[in-house]
């Protein structure tokens, strides 16, 4: 007989009672008046009285007028961008969240399974219970040649027989759908393992998605009802999210009466600093979820047993209150608000009534996380020929100001959120030389290949629709790409900021007038910062002001500059050789 049975039949005390509750019961997807048995770091029991089994050293914590739900699981997440997630963990305790599945596409791509390696190192003594999925992108090849090795590719590999990786990251459906990929080789050891594959779906559908769905385990880009329900239909574990990059949960109200609770799971998709501070964590997403239709029971359920049970972490005990679950207990006062007042976590109190137990922590990481950033600042690398564009300088057209003009070239146009188009414009020209234009909404951008196998080179292009009069920004926070992006108004601004950035070890620098104005150093692989997150998000406000006083007026500038490489949304993003024309799959260069 194990120490449990011996608590839940009333023949020893317990360690810890949660008393007068009411107590979320996921599985039944309702509330019950029971109190709550703990035995060292598991639930025991939940009897509508637990007086039997207080002893002497048993600590009571009186729940009434509370719910008492299991611990929040956020679905999906990205821990390893922005803020090391040691130094930042005991917010996401304080809002109720006890497990976390985070992809690694910010060590990953640039340090392959050493990346997750150090990643779950650095999480692994913490009061809450981190999983990683493998990242995919060291093995894709879809518009630059894949960055493992075979050697490199078969460690990724094999992680997935570690215990604490649950599964495969997210894969953009343009990489999978119609083509043979390197990394069906994680395809085939998650089949093998019984462990997930996550996708990104984002402007896939029809016969398309019924494709992707044959590889696929779960989605997180549903953006309307009916592309949830779509994921669904096809079998498709789909997963809400509320954080820094959107906010879903009206298509998950829209959803919700249409498919199964038990095929929706709820997320942040990363929850940066600012908003970690001043919104929350998974207890803000529940409270959206809540505030757009869904049942209180069935919101607490997709933030806990769906998620736990999609990973294989119910096997574990996580997403439950049921006798034998891991103890990891939230208390909540009002559900409107989801305000969480107590969290246990593994059978501790981690946080109560305003006063966390738990304190930010630290990790050493290899020296070469710390110097991750080595790239050409030679200046013709922000030069852009205008033979480049198929004419040469005295094939400029003048125009009224007396300013010489090329015919039009490609560039990318920013439009909202993570979304881009392809434009043309028509930058002026200097001797054999384009030039931005910010009189005319014409920026150049350079992406600079950081890649410990990259030679430090790039691709210099043009930007429309991000605003900025003057100066540069650069930044490493370049997503599922390891490299150096600068945008700005001239050259010698550009050069400035890369330089800033190269030197602080990754992050970002604004440049105005040929002086570095604001700057947030993210020195941990280029991509995390390993300051206090209150720092960080001080940091982050600093750099998104002088954006704005260089006349950025889109809505988020910080999120519109990192995202000018994601090839998961289309139409027209950067790489290092070209364009990444995303729906026809290939490189493209200025000419149109």
């Amino acid at each position: 007989m194990n120490d449990l049975q011996s608590v839940a039949l009333g023949d020893e005390d317990a360690d810890l009672v949660i008393t007068g509750g009411r107590v979320c019961l996921p599985e039944k997807g309702e509330f019950q008046s029971r109190d709550v048995v703990v035995s060292d770091d598991r639930i025991a029991a939940l009897p509508e009285d637990a007086t039997p089994v207080i002893g002497d050293e048993t600590r009571v914590i009186t729940a009434t007028n509370r719910v008492v739900a299991p611990g929040f699981v956020d679905a999906h997440t990205h821990l390893d961008l922005h803020q090391t997630f040691e130094n930042a963990y005991h917010y996401a305790i304080e809002g109720g969240t006890t497990t976390v599945v985070s992809e690694v596409t910010g060590y990953g791509p640039a340090f392959g399974a050493e990346g997750v390696e150090q990643f779950l190192a650095a999480t692994s003594y913490l009061p809450v219970r981190v999983r990683a999925v493998v990242p995919p992108q060291p093995l894709l090849d879809t518009f630059e040649p894949r960055r493992a090795d075979d050697e490199e590719a078969q460690a990724l590999v094999d992680l997935l027989a570690d215990d604490r990786v649950v599964g495969v990251g997210e894969t953009d459906w343009i990489h999978a759908v119609g083509r043979d990929t390197p990394a069906e080789l994680l395809y085939e050891r998650a089949d093998a393992e019984d462990k997930t594959v996550s996708g990104h779906a984002a402007g896939c559908s029809g016969e398309k998605f019924a494709a992707f769905a044959t590889i696929i385990d779960d989605d997180h880009e549903a953006i309307s009802g009916e592309d949830i329900v779509e994921r669904v239909e096809n079998g498709i574990h789909a997963i809400g999210r509320y954080g820094s990059i959107r906010d879903d949960m009206e298509a998950v109200g829209d959803a919700y009466p249409e498919v199964p609770t038990a095929e929706l799971s709820l997320s942040t998709d990363g929850m940066w600093p600012r908003e970690l501070i001043s919104e929350g964590y998974m207890d803000a997403v529940v409270r959206r979820a809540i505030e757009e239709g869904v049942e209180p029971a069935d919101a607490i359920r997709m933030a806990t047993l769906n998620p736990a049970r999609h990973f294989g972490l119910a096997e574990e005990g996580v997403g439950s209150l049921s006798p034998g679950s891991v103890a990891d207990v939230v208390l909540i006062d009002d559900l409107d608000e989801v305000n969480v007042t107590t969290v246990v976590s593994g059978g501790e109190v981690v946080y109560n009534k305003g006063e966390s137990k738990v304190a930010p922590r630290s990790h050493e990481y290899p020296d070469r996380f710390y110097d991750s950033v080595n790239v050409s600042t030679d200046p013709e690398q922000f030069r852009v020929p205008a033979d480049a564009a198929g004419v040469g300088g005295e094939s400029g057209v003048e125009k009224a100001d007396g300013e010489s003009r090329t015919g039009e070239v490609r560039a990318v146009e920013y439009q909202q959120g993570l979304l881009s188009g392809e434009t043309t414009v028509s930058p002026p020209v200097e001797g054999d030389e384009l030039l931005a234009d910010p009189d005319d909404d014409i920026l150049k951008a350079t992406l600079l290949d950081r890649h410990p196998k990259g030679d430090g080179t790039g691709f210099t292009g043009f930007v429309t629709g991000l605003g900025l009069d003057s100066g540069a920004v650069a930044t490493t926070l370049t997503w599922e790409t390891t490299g150096v992006l600068a945008v700005g108004a001239d050259d010698e601004a550009m050069l400035t900021a890369v330089e800033r950035v190269a030197e602080m070890g990754g992050g970002w620098a604004v440049v105005d007038e040929g002086e570095v104005v604001a700057e947030l150093p993210t020195r941990v692989a280029g991509v995390c910062s390993d300051l206090e997150v209150e720092e960080t998000a001080k940091l982050y406000d600093a750099v998104e002001s002088a954006l704005r006083r260089l006349g950025a007026d889109v809505d988020r500038p910080m999120l519109a500059v990192q995202t000018m490489t994601f090839p998961g949304v289309p139409k027209l993003k950067f790489t290092f050789s070209g364009y990444a024309d995303i729906l026809n799959r290939e490189v493209v260069g200025l000419t149109p």
